[in-house]
């Protein structure tokens, strides 16, 4: 009776255990957050560059936290929301840069991809007050550099708070919804040039340097908005169109001391042109400001006087294709600066004069630089990121001005990322790869050795430790004459006598990159899902993306959706040979541009993609915006065969296989249109296909439940029409024919 007893319970234990490590991932956990990856929130390095802050939550509110970098001890709690009156929480923080002050953000709502409207209060941490900036919601707060006053962008004007008398002067008068907007960026600036706020304080906080927008003749799109009311509403902005007008920009400068404000006359004469970016040198009365012409292959930085109202061209950079605009320029005390670029045919560290003349490459060869953190003045030092460990791998170095003596700062292979202390003595690297979840370590910036260890996802990695999942494995496919990047993640019981259906996934924009060796998204336990159902997952970056060089890159220009497309419907057969591949079971996805090209690839590759699924995919880049579009495609009047033979509505007559197209109605960015244009092509050529539609909702399609309905959908989808289902039904009608015969 014992001896059972005891073998009823072994055989039970290992059971358990064998299950436990068997479990599979649902598509509940992947949206519910069991598989969230601890993280560092608004890490801030202070002054000192000794300490550091960070935001936390706590139970009642939030709280900004100072912790020591050499000890990572928690020194001091600098404000906590529960001691302050009508403030819950706050969702982020900004230090005045004699750090006496903080900007507190709350009741923020989104606008679009990066733009916010939000209340915000002032914390003296001398004083112990706090002061509310505007009764109304505003955008872009920024201290002046004493601390003393606030510019923000309030009803497309700009306002200048004195946070010492509490007074408040509006500095422009002419801002009009879907007019004129002052020093906030319009719809597409915001979406291609990834900025918002479009003003900057000069170093003495004399002068606010601002871009004006005119946006009054820019065509207008409308999105209905159905909400929970008997009629629905309509959203209407500005949204330039490929080939359409833009907004009319011009700079400005408003001097405090003299309440006026004086537009920047340049010696060029632009027409139809951009300033993709403006920033105040050293020098309190010399600006910076990056003009490009509409087909973004000229860009030309200036430095304007303030005083004078002189201007100089002190850079001029052309290509081909395009001149990539970055965040980089960087002012050095004597006001020569650090300036990337892509020249060589690879992105690298410049460094030239005040006067634009050339004083040397900083950094070479056939990899590219991908961060630049920062100068460090006393040691002659630059840190930044680059490819040079692998274009799928992120490592971080340090190198002196004249380009010598460069070191290697990371030790682990994978994606590092740093975030350098203000006296760059320490960085605090994040570290991921395909097998390391995130750690957050505090390094020497000198040698690069670990100091202490932050914080790590070790109990995440063991939570992982007891699901059935699949090892990322990279490797790279020759397919029309490039080696490509690609991973692939087999079922965890994979058996190579066995044959399985493939399901690809893409993203292929220019400059892009989805094969790169880092820890997993939410697409990825996703793939890890799939895997466990049967299928093989395979991703590979074609011509046109990123981090191969600038010929790898910009290849596919004036002809966006060829060569990408090209390059899928080819690995996809090449992988097809594979004995464990079901070369008549493979399927493609992807999501806006890689919706584009899912669609492309099964409608033009419909004898090697049975299946496709596109989500808020672009079907003409003729519906898409003028900035990104007109960078890789000129203008549809200038290149009407580059978009109309590359437009999947214009090869819905090769349709064969099945075809689910998903979108929001509420994307602002890649409008429903598109797929509106998309379902009436199909139809008009007999084709038919499933769609889903989700009211409201923007490019990213989320909220609630949104993302899990989403992705059941497609899942099932897959199921559907690629997987087990549709062998089972082969193999079935297979032994009907045997028993019948």
């Amino acid at each position: 009776m014992n001896i059972f007893k005891s073998f009823t319970i072994l055989v039970f234990f290992i059971t358990a255990l064998t299950s436990a490590q068997n479990k599979e991932i649902t598509l509940e956990e992947i949206w519910d957050g069991t598989f969230r990856t601890e993280r560092m929130d608004a890490l801030h390095s202070m002054k000192n560059g000794q300490q550091y802050s960070v935001l936390n939550y706590e139970k009642g509110g939030t709280q900004i936290d100072i912790y020591n970098y050499k000890t990572l001890n928690k020194v001091n709690t600098l404000v906590k929301s529960s001691n302050l009156r009508d403030i819950e929480s706050f969702s982020n923080y900004t230090f005045s840069d004699n750090e006496t002050k903080i900007l507190l953000a709350t009741n923020v709502e989104s606008i679009f991809r990066r733009s916010t409207l939000g209340k915000f209060y002032v914390y003296d941490t001398e004083m112990n007050l706090t002061t509310l900036v505007s009764e109304e919601k505003i955008q872009e707060p920024t201290f002046s550099p004493d601390g003393n006053k606030i510019a923000y962008g309030l009803n497309n004007n700009l306002f200048v708070k004195d946070l010492n008398s509490g007074e408040t002067e509006q500095i422009t008068f002419d801002g009009e919804k879907n007019k004129i907007i002052n020093g906030i960026t319009d719809w597409v600036y915001e979406e291609e040039f990834s900025f918002v706020r479009a003003f900057e304080w000069n170093a003495t906080g004399n002068k606010i340097a601002f871009i004006r927008f005119d946006e009054t003749n820019v065509p207008e799109f409308s999105m209905d908005v159905y909400g929970q009311q008997l009629y629905q509403t309509q959203t209407v902005f500005k949204y330039p169109k490929a080939g359409e007008t833009n907004s009319d920009v011009s700079l400005h400068i408003y001097d405090l001391a003299k309440n006026k404000t004086q537009e920047v006359k340049l010696d060029k004469a632009y027409s139809d042109f951009y300033i993709p970016r403006i920033k105040w040198s050293n020098d309190a009365n010399v600006l910076s400001a990056q003009y490009m012409n509409r087909h973004q292959n000229e860009l030309d930085l200036w430095m304007i006087n303030a005083e004078t109202s002189s201007a100089n061209l002190v850079l001029a950079e052309t290509d081909n294709a395009y001149v990539d605009v970055t965040f980089n320029l960087t002012f050095l005390k004597d006001n020569s600066f650090i300036w990337t670029s892509e020249k060589d045919g690879w992105n690298h560290i410049y460094h030239y004069d005040k006067n634009g003349k050339l004083i040397n490459q900083v950094t070479s060869g056939d990899w590219e630089v991908t961060d630049y953190y920062g100068y460090n003045p006393k040691t002659k030092r630059i840190f930044y990121q680059s490819t040079e460990d692998g274009s799928i791998n992120r490592s971080i170095y340090s190198i002196d001005l004249n380009g010598k003596k460069k070191q290697r700062l990371t030790k682990n292979t994978g994606t590092n990322s740093a975030s350098f202390s203000a006296d760059f003595t320490y960085f605090i690297n994040s570290f991921s790869s395909a097998i390391n979840p995130p750690e957050y370590t505090l390094n020497n910036s000198k040698t690069g050795n670990l100091v202490k260890s932050i914080k790590d996802n070790d109990k995440l990695a063991q939570k992982l430790s007891h699901y059935k999942t699949s090892q990322k494995e990279f490797s790279t496919i020759n397919v029309n004459g490039n080696d490509l990047n690609m991973w692939t993640i087999k079922p965890a019981d994979f058996d190579e006598n066995k044959t399985y259906p493939l399901f690809m996934y893409q993203y292929s924009g220019p400059g892009s990159q989805q094969v790169a060796n880092r820890w997993n998204s939410a697409n990825d336990y996703w793939y890890q899902h799939l895997a466990q159902q049967g299928y093989i997952v395979v991703c590979v970056d074609g011509r046109g993306t990123g981090f191969k060089g600038a010929d790898f890159k910009k290849v596919t220009q004036n002809e966006l959706g060829k060569y990408e497309v090209e390059d899928q419907i080819e690995a996809a057969k090449q992988l097809g040979k594979l004995s464990y591949i079901d070369e008549n079971n493979i399927g493609i996805w992807g999501w806006s541009y890689g919706g584009f090209m899912s669609s492309n690839a099964l409608f033009k590759g419909n004898d090697t993609f049975s299946m496709a699924i596109a989500v808020a995919p672009v079907t003409s880049w003729r519906f898409y915006d003028s900035i990104y579009t007109e960078r890789y495609m000129t203008t549809p009047q200038e290149n009407a065969s580059g978009y109309d033979e590359n437009s999947p509505i214009n090869h819905v007559d090769k349709l064969k296989g099945d075809f689910l197209l998903i979108h929001g109605t509420g994307d602002d960015n890649v409008h429903v249109q598109n797929t509106m244009r998309m379902v009436e092509a199909l139809i008009q050529a007999d084709k038919q296909f499933e769609w889903m539609i989700y009211p409201d909702k923007n490019h990213g399609i989320y909220g609630g439940n949104t993302r899990l309905h989403l992705y059941k959908k497609m899942t099932n989808f897959i199921h559907d029409n690629l997987g087990d289902n549709r062998n089972l039904e082969k193999e079935s009608k297979e032994e009907e024919v045997k028993i019948k015969g």
